[in-house]
């Protein structure tokens, strides 16, 4: 489908699933070959990272934890620039590796909460890795250690991310039309 429409929106075509596919097996790659025998801890950030996150993981060779955080400041189409820590970290991750899994990063926000949430715990280290980076979006300065995508600043919908809740399970990354 080169255009959906979800509620009120319609979307076209960004990032076919084939590029998305080839993407995370070259971040996966990377991963592998940093963290042999390091054995991190993968944390994805719910929702929006869980497809991401599978399809990453599933390309992980070295020894690995994996869990999960749930973080939101979406509301419809634009962020609203307050964190809410819904689900909290489980596992003990002192002197661990860390690697966060995010679906997008574009205000920054959020990942500059994670990033001081996580170091609380006092992690060996912490990297961001990333399907899709707005860095013409970024109102706090973040490092993005493994992006999938740079793209420009419009909303994007599908892969795991979403319209007020809809378009998570479409395959390829849409973009709102304008």
């Amino acid at each position: 489908m080169n255009e959906v429409t979800i509620l009120d929106k319609t979307f076209t075509i960004m990032i076919p699933r084939k590029k998305i596919e080839t993407r995370i097996l070259e971040i996966a790659r990377d991963l592998n070959s940093e963290y042999k025998d390091k054995n991190p801890v993968f944390i994805g950030v719910l929702n929006g990272a869980f497809l991401f996150m599978a399809d990453l993981f599933r390309n992980i060779e070295t020894p690995c934890e994996i869990s999960f955080i749930r973080v939101s400041s979406y509301s419809g189409t634009e962020s609203t620039g307050q964190m809410k820590n819904v689900v909290g970290l489980s596992g003990n991750i002192n002197n661990r590796h860390v690697i966060i899994v995010e679906d997008i990063v574009d205000t920054g926000e959020t990942v500059s909460y994670l990033m001081q949430e996580i170091s609380r715990h006092q992690p060996a280290s912490v990297k961001l890795a990333t399907l899709l980076f707005k860095p013409q979006a970024l109102k706090i300065p973040v490092t993005v250690d493994y992006a999938g995508f740079e793209i420009p600043p419009a909303f994007v919908v599908g892969y795991g991310l979403d319209y007020d809740g809809y378009g998570r399970n479409l395959q390829d990354i849409y973009v709102l039309k304008s």
